[in-house]
C-alpha cells in the first residue's frame, strides 16, 4: 500500500463536516499544524475534537476555534486558551472535560480494541455523574468508554514511507495512542525517510496503524508559558 501523500491538503481531503477528529500533542509540542491549517482552510465544521488541550488562540487548535469549526471539545487542559473561554461561557461551544490519565487510557481502550475500562479516576465527583461504578477488591472504579474517531491526526519527529514513526521527547505522551486509534491515522513528519532508514529498536508506532503520512513544513517551536529568570 502506497501511504505517502503529497501534503496536508492532500491527507485531510475526504475529512467531512461533523466528523470526530483526535488530534495529538501535548500543550504547543508535537500538533499536527500542518494538517490543523489544511482543515482550517478546507472550512469543515461542526467537529469533535479529543486533544489533551485546545491549543492556543492563535496556534493548533485555537486556530480552528477562531472560525468557529469546532462543535464539542474533548480535553483535559484548556486553560491557555481566551477564545475557547468565551465560546464555553456563551453556550457556542460543548465541552467534555476529563482527567487527563482518563483521557490516556480511553485513547489506549481504543486502539487496543477494548471497549473500555475500568478507572479510579473521578469517583465520587462530577466526573461519575451518569456512570457505571463497580467495587473491585473494596474500591469503587468509573466504567470509561473507549473513544469513537473518524480520523486520528499526529504529528511525528520522523517517519518512513511505510508508516513507522518516531516520535520525539514530550510529542510521545499522546501521539502514539492516538495513532493506534484513529478509523484512519494521518501522520506528519518532520523528517520522511525510506524504510530501513530507522532503528526499529526506537520505532514508537509501527505503519499497521498508520493509513497516510507526508513530510511536513515549516513547524513553529513554540513555548505556551516562557518564564524566565530575573537578572541578578
Amino acid at each position: 500500500m502506497n501511504k505517502v501523500v503529497a501534503n496536508a491538503d492532500e491527507a485531510i481531503k475526504d475529512i467531512e463536516s461533523g466528523a470526530t477528529l483526535m488530534l495529538g500533542g501535548f500543550g504547543l509540542c508535537g500538533i499536527p499544524e500542518n494538517c490543523i491549517a489544511a482543515l482550517v482552510r478546507k472550512g469543515v465544521n461542526n467537529l469533535t475534537c479529543i486533544s489533551n488541550n485546545a491549543g492556543v488562540d492563535d496556534f493548533g487548535i485555537g486556530l480552528m476555534l477562531q472560525q468557529k469549526q469546532v462543535k464539542k471539545m474533548i480535553s483535559s487542559y484548556v486553560g491557555e486558551n481566551a477564545e475557547f473561554e468565551r465560546q464555553l461561557l456563551s453556550g457556542e461551544l460543548e465541552v467534555e472535560l476529563i482527567p487527563q490519565g482518563t483521557l490516556a487510557t480511553r485513547c489506549m481502550a481504543t486502539g487496543y480494541g477494548m471497549p473500555a475500562v475500568y478507572l479510579l479516576a473521578g469517583v465520587g465527583t462530577e466526573v461519575a455523574e451518569g456512570k457505571e461504578v463497580r467495587t473491585f477488591k473494596g474500591k469503587e472504579y468509573l466504567l470509561e468508554e473507549a473513544f469513537d474517531s473518524d480520523f486520528a491526526i499526529v504529528k511525528a519527529w520522523k517517519g518512513d514511507t511505510m508508516g513507522n514513526l518516531v516520535f520525539k521527547d514530550t510529542a510521545r505522551n499522546f501521539n502514539p495512542m492516538m495513532a493506534m486509534a484513529g478509523k484512519i491515522t494521518i501522520a506528519e513528519v518532520e523528517e520522511l525517510v525510506e524504510p530501513g532508514a530507522l532503528d526499529p529498536n526506537f520505532v514508537h508506532t509501527p505503519g499497521i496503524y498508520v493509513h497516510r503520512i507526508f513530510q511536513g513544513a515549516n513547524y513553529e517551536k513554540r513555548i505556551e508559558q516562557r518564564t524566565v529568570r530575573k537578572k541578578q
